[in-house]
């Protein structure tokens, strides 16, 4: 069984059994409704061989953004007109939601589980497009019990909200209502809100509620806005409050461009991660394959197809190479004891923000992502530091050029077409 998920000492990172916990995870928010048992068997082996230590799943299904896979078991129990009746769960759904959370504790994954997607909350911007679903408010806090009661055993962090941002004060009561609902049962369990990409002005009550443990934001889906992945960590980062921070949304992998033609590569998974983490998100990372968040099949129908793209059948989406460069990058992270890195872009002589810079408080270990091949000029004195360059496509490690400019140091471009890591030790230290 997996042990639980704990804050460290600094607030800015996560354990689990007294050491520090990298949080990479994997997005499968339709599982419990759209896949079948045996099908969840094949998907969890696969992504326990590429090191996912967490799940990101939504109890309810995800009705503004489907796949036409649904297998028919529904949450809540119908009422005389066939809709869902809110006050009325359905043990029989929840019974295989269970076994899928066991099957997936017993591999050594977390559950994180969204408690209320934002399309059953009324007023919310997905809420418009299925209205019939609209959860009443005096549904709330008997359902939050419901699931905090039935899934308590597994440990699993919680997001409350899922794809939200608080368009006015009766939607922010619910979430507070589900919040409050769930640390009274499970005090001890990680609690955070999923956002809607591009944003993070979070309403004050909830920057300020003592139950909320974790930033977690969206990057999003937009190609022309994936600099969010390093500007919504540095405003995560400067919230009065300090939290660990995760990006639990980057672009996914296969995913359009978002009203345009094109789709996300593994390319963009590499360089949302490190602009992440190097910015402040140095809790952890969430992937996501377009296919297997929804749990397509070939051939099913899909309700975003003019801004998502069609996605790829699960089973394809589950093999696509960005999942390894993933793994391999936190391994990177982690192996390297990257995450006691904080910001340090102050460093860097560029005029191009997206590469990320960040050093520990003696700067005696450093490590910069350049996205493009470059030049990067540093303000450090190239004498006593060692570097290494590791292409992130090949993976192989390189002795780059390094060059003393007056009192700084020039680290010259890669001598090929992509994007590296540049890893700064000061000589005499141990890493």
């Amino acid at each position: 069984m997996v042990s639980p998920v704990q804050l460290n000492e600094t607030n800015d990172g996560l354990t689990r059994d007294g050491k520090p916990f990298f949080y990479f995870a994997d997005t499968v928010w339709s599982v419990f409704s759209n896949a079948v048992v045996e099908e969840w068997k094949e998907y969890l082996e696969y992504r326990r061989l590429q090191n996912f230590n967490a799940l990101q799943i939504s109890i309810l299904p995800v009705l503004h953004d489907a796949s036409g896979t649904y297998t028919g078991l529904s949450p809540f129990h119908p009422d005389e007109k066939g809709h869902w009746d809110f006050h009325r769960i359905n043990d029989a759904f929840f019974d295989q939601a269970e076994q899928m959370v066991a099957m997936a504790c017993q591999m050594g994954f977390v559950p994180v589980l969204v408690i209320l997607w934002n399309n059953y909350v009324p007023g919310t911007w997905a809420n418009s497009q299925v209205p019939e679903y609209s959860m009443p408010m005096d549904a709330v806090r008997p359902y939050t019990e419901y699931v905090v009661r039935r899934f308590a055993s597994y440990h699993p962090i919680y997001f409350v909200s899922g794809d939200t941002k608080f368009e006015n004060e009766e939607i922010v009561e619910y979430f507070m209502i589900s919040l409050t609902a769930l640390k009274a049962l499970s005090p001890h369990a990680l609690a955070a809100m999923h956002v809607i990409g591009h944003f993070h002005e979070l309403p004050q009550r909830i920057i300020e509620s003592e139950h909320l443990d974790l930033y977690v934001y969206q990057a999003g889906h937009v190609l022309e806005s994936q600099q969010d992945n390093y500007l919504l960590a540095e405003q995560f980062l400067n919230k009065p409050i300090k939290r660990p921070i995760i990006n639990s949304e980057p672009p996914y992998e296969g995913h359009g461009h978002g009203n345009r033609y094109g789709r996300f590569e593994a390319f963009d998974i590499r360089k949302a991660f490190w602009q992440s983490v190097l910015s402040g998100a140095k809790a952890g990372f969430a992937y996501g394959a377009h296919g297997v968040w929804g749990w397509h099949k070939e051939g099913a129908d899909f309700t975003s197809e003019s801004w998502s793209k069609m996605p790829f059948d699960w089973r394809y989406a589950l093999r696509m190479p960005g999942a390894w460069d993933a793994s391999y990058s936190q391994w990177l992270y982690t192996s390297h004891r990257l995450a006691e890195l904080n910001p340090a872009n102050e460093l860097l002589l560029s005029e191009y923000e997206d590469i990320r810079m960040a050093a520990d408080a003696d700067r005696a270990l450093i490590a910069i992502y350049v996205p493009y091949s470059q030049d990067v000029k540093l303000k450090v004195n190239s004498g006593e530091y060692h570097f290494i360059m590791i292409d992130l496509t090949s993976r192989n490690v390189l002795q780059p050029t390094v060059l003393a400019v007056e009192e700084h140091t020039l680290l010259r471009k890669c001598p090929f077409n992509t994007d590296v890591l540049i890893i700064g030790i000061k000589k005499k230290t141990k890493v």
